[in-house]
């Protein structure tokens, strides 16, 4: 079998490439379209997204599960699964931006419900197989570590792609357009399906668990490990707070720039220098994890933006150029959990198959995912309500002084904080430093060897 190498990390990068094109459209630009182009208010629009989180979440473990159960083939155990999923998933990503003129209200809150919700369960099938396939690709730890890496390069590339290019498109003359909300899901579309056929190919499953019997795939078994694992428990909390700070920066932020800056073209400016931040933390992150390790690197980053995200708060009469300038140092910080992230979910994989016996790839990753999509909803339902109680009105050309004010503070004074609280979590809480990491891979080898015999 081919040996672990730069064409694995390639293959997973274009996985999350292919996952963001939609994902980046969604999270940033979805809610002012049901706002602005369907007429839908933005507190029932968070309605809509809670709703749809919750039931993503669910839908998660479910696949996950189901993910779990299935036997390795040739061509490995996640992989199929990606491409078969694919092609719905991105038709239906298409079709949640379609737009029927002179349709009632009733009709178009309809079509929202029902074509978001497909999107994010067939998004489901693609993802969760995705997402546990990296702990299959190679056993060794910094080896996943590069693919958490590339997988974070894979969404900044996407990232900036359509934080530069989306809102050239789907904004004419400052205003959401119909026509080009449509163009850009075709063109993302066709990108991301092209990615996904790139994971499948470029990426090798070299890692075959023992299969597990029937006693030990019981729900209670699986449950009972699951609450023992205080890894999990803690990736889980952080990464849910940190999904509210970073789609509600991502709702937020296009009305900051459309209405508080006045500038919705500086949108695509706020892309690409995140996504350059995040070029500038990959190279060392590496190096990092292997002389600080996982937890205290990415502890550091989020006090890093905790604080930068505050002092913008504080600031006073700040300039659009000024905001995103100093910005860029918090999307330094907060970009080492992106990169970093998916490294923490193998090695709580692994802390699960050392505390049980139960190699559950799917149903752990599931989990994790779980709670990123409970962040998502809240960050849905928390940004539309917030939106509306400062007091955001889509009929109005130019928003009141308050309002404007109030979206000022949803943008910085609250980000901050939440990236504090992660902070807290992961320091406090998070148990895996560098040191246990290195004997949870002694002991598993250990563990496994046994038994083999």
């Amino acid at each position: 079998m081919r040996p672990f190498g730069m064409r694995d990390k390639l293959g997973y990068l274009f996985g999350d490439f292919g996952n963001d094109f939609f994902f980046i459209l969604v999270s940033s630009f979805l809610m002012v379209y049901y706002t602005d182009v369907f007429g839908i208010s933005a507190a029932v629009v968070g309605g809509l997204f809670a709703v749809a989180r919750l039931w993503d979440a669910v839908a998660d473990v479910v696949w996950g599960r189901f993910i779990d159960t299935r036997k390795s083939g040739k061509h490995g155990k996640f992989r199929p699964w990606i491409f078969r999923m694919s092609f719905p998933l991105v038709i239906s990503g298409v079709l949640m931006f379609v737009h029927i003129p002179g349709m009632s209200d009733g009709f178009y809150l309809a079509y929202a419900f029902v074509t978001y919700i497909l999107w994010g369960t067939l998004y489901s099938t693609v993802n969760i197989p995705y997402g546990s396939m990296a702990s299959v690709i190679s056993e060794n730890a910094l080896d996943r570590t590069s693919l958490s890496s590339y997988r974070g390069l894979g969404a900044a590339f996407a990232g900036i792609i359509v934080n530069a290019v989306a809102p050239l498109i789907v904004f004419k003359n400052n205003v959401a357009d119909a026509g080009g909300f449509l163009t850009a899901a075709i063109i993302f579309g066709i990108l991301a399906l092209a990615c996904y056929m790139a994971c499948v190919g470029l990426t090798t499953e070299r890692v075959v668990a023992q299969e597990n019997d029937g006693e030990k795939v019981s729900l209670r078994a699986t449950a009972k490990g699951l609450v023992k694992n205080k890894p999990l428990i803690a990736i889980l909390l952080a990464s849910l707070v940190f999904m509210v700070s970073s789609l509600l920066i991502g709702s937020v932020n296009v009305y900051l720039f459309k209405n508080y800056f006045g500038n919705a073209a500086a949108l695509s400016i706020v892309g690409v220098i995140q996504t350059i931040a995040m070029i500038v933390a990959m190279p060392l992150v590496k190096p990092s994890v292997a002389w600080f390790g996982k937890k205290e690197l990415v502890s550091a980053g989020m006090l890093l933006s905790a604080v930068i995200y505050g002092v913008l708060y504080l600031l006073p009469n700040v300039t659009t150029t000024g905001f995103i300038i100093i910005a860029a140092f918090g999307m330094f910080g907060f970009s080492f959990f992106n990169l970093v992230v998916w490294a923490f979910v193998t090695d709580v994989i692994d802390y699960h198959e050392l505390i049980t016996g139960l190699r559950e790839d799917g149903t752990v990753y599931s989990i994790y995912s779980f709670a990123r999509k409970v962040g998502q909803a809240i960050a849905g339902g928390l940004g539309g309500v917030a939106i509306t109680g400062v007091g955001y009105d889509s009929a109005l050309k130019v928003q009141t002084q308050a309002t404007l004010d109030g979206i000022y503070s949803l943008a910085t004074l609250v980000p901050s904080i939440i990236f504090l609280v992660v902070f807290l979590i992961l320091v406090f809480f998070y148990p895996l430093t560098k040191q246990r990491v290195s004997k949870l891979s002694s002991d598993l080898a250990e563990k496994r060897e046994m038994g083999k015999k």
